[in-house]
């Protein structure tokens, strides 16, 4: 198979680094942290995820040069009308802090009865092909699940001690971390971006 040339991601969290080139190696596809080029950080002045991706994609491939790939998630509370939404990494302002994230928004839901706190996650993962790619490949997938009262489980990060999946019978945060891989918002959205991948190998 011929090897592509690599990506670059638009992130500098290592745990999502470790994700992405662990699937996209098979593809004889070789991602790189935009620290290797030195992407500043760009402000996500997007109203979505798609458009937060869309930035830090494109400012990725710019300065690196490189085909990019970026992801932007979050939580979307129904009785908060979507929030906190592409707001979900800073809710409870800067620094960033899961703690006082979980707890204000146990505070917003504090009226909301159990049963009434659906919820979802979102990914939305962005491929660029170059900065001016007119056709930038997005693939969005959610995971749906409730809000509990109280935090449960040690694991995961962000909301995951608060997110809540019947189907499971646990919170996120209590689920072996290859269950939440293969289950999770951006597993999945990982593994439809792969396949597209392959299928753009196959047709060559």
């Amino acid at each position: 198979m011929t090897p592509i040339a690599s990506l670059v991601l638009a992130s500098g969290n290592p745990g999502k680094l470790r994700e992405f080139a662990q699937l996209l190696a098979p593809l004889g596809m070789q991602v790189r942290p935009q620290s290797d080029f030195a992407v500043p950080e760009v402000e996500e002045t997007g109203l979505t995820f798609v458009e937060n991706a869309l930035l830090k994609a494109r400012e990725a491939s710019r300065v690196s040069g490189l085909p990019a790939l970026a992801d932007d998630s979050g939580l979307e509370v129904d009785a908060l009308h979507g929030a906190p939404g592409i707001y979900s990494a800073r809710y409870a302002g800067e620094p960033k802090s899961d703690e006082r994230n979980n707890a204000r928004l146990l505070e917003a839901l504090a009226e909301v009865p159990e049963g009434a706190r659906s919820a979802r996650y979102w990914c939305v993962l962005v491929h660029l092909r170059h900065p001016e790619d007119p056709v930038p490949r997005i693939v969005q997938c959610s995971w749906e699940g409730e809000i509990l009262a109280h935090p449960r489980g040690e694991g995961g990060f962000g909301y995951d001690p608060l997110f809540w999946l019947p189907d499971q019978g646990m919170s996120v945060a209590e689920l072996p971390a290859a269950e939440k891989n293969r289950l999770s918002h951006r597993g999945r959205a990982l593994q439809a971006l792969v396949e597209q991948f392959r299928q753009d190998q196959g047709s060559h």
